[in-house]
Order: structure tokens, then C-alpha cells, then sequence
């Protein structure tokens, strides 16, 4: 049996995604867990090289918003989220991408400093 690849996440990005609706908490949960299996999502996703290189948006909707889901693809045995947010327009608000470029560069900086110092402990 496959072990499940971990799920991290960063910042509030867990508090609110619990903080949408129900159905769009099962898609994004249900896109979540395939994505642990290495499996593709079960809603659209998308790249976001406006924020990183291995950033990828799930993205689903009902019939008021748009909910979206921002991830750092598998490094190691785990993979990132971002940042979770509703948007009511076509265009993503520069205030989210800028949340979610931050928290890619701090997730970067901690796995950059992990691996100093596993090195330092090898040497």
C-alpha cells in the first residue's frame, strides 16, 4: 500500500479553507488527498509561475465565488499550501499572490536551512 505524501501547511491557509462552505471543503479536501496519492486533482488546477516555479492552484466555485487553493508541488516527502482565499472576480487580487509568494520564500528559506544543517550534522 502507498504511504501518503504530508500535507504542510503554511500560515492561516488551513483555518480558512476550514472556513468555506462544506461542498467546496470536500472538492479541495477530496483534490488534496489525490494529490497525496501522486495523483492528478479532481477540480481544475492550474500553474501559477507568477508566484514561483512548482506553484499550482486548485480551483473550484459555486454559485456565489471562486475558491482557490495555492501549493507548492511535493519536495521531499511533503507538499505545501500556500495560501487559501474566495475571489469574486476574474483576476486574482495582488494582495493573495503577494501572501502566497511570501510564504513560498519562507517555506524555500526553511528547507534551505534544514538541509545546512543536516549537512553540518553529516560532516
Amino acid at each position: 500500500m502507498k504511504e501518503f505524501v504530508e500535507i504542510r501547511w503554511v500560515g492561516d491557509a488551513k483555518e480558512i479553507l476550514s472556513g468555506f462552505p462544506q461542498e467546496i471543503k470536500s472538492v479541495l479536501g477530496f483534490s488534496l488527498r489525490r494529490l497525496q496519492k501522486d495523483l492528478l486533482p479532481d477540480c481544475d488546477a492550474r500553474r501559477m509561475e507568477s508566484i514561483g516555479k512548482s506553484v499550482w492552484e486548485l480551483k473550484t466555485s459555486n454559485d456565489r465565488t471562486w475558491y482557490r487553493l495555492i501549493y507548492l508541488t511535493r519536495i521531499g516527502d511533503a507538499f505545501y499550501v500556500l495560501h487559501a482565499f474566495e475571489k469574486s472576480s476574474r483576476k486574482t487580487d495582488r494582495r493573495d499572490l503577494e501572501i502566497a509568494k511570501s510564504r513560498l520564500k519562507l517555506v524555500l528559506t526553511q528547507l534551505r536551512a534544514a538541509k545546512e544543517i543536516s549537512h553540518d550534522q553529516e560532516d
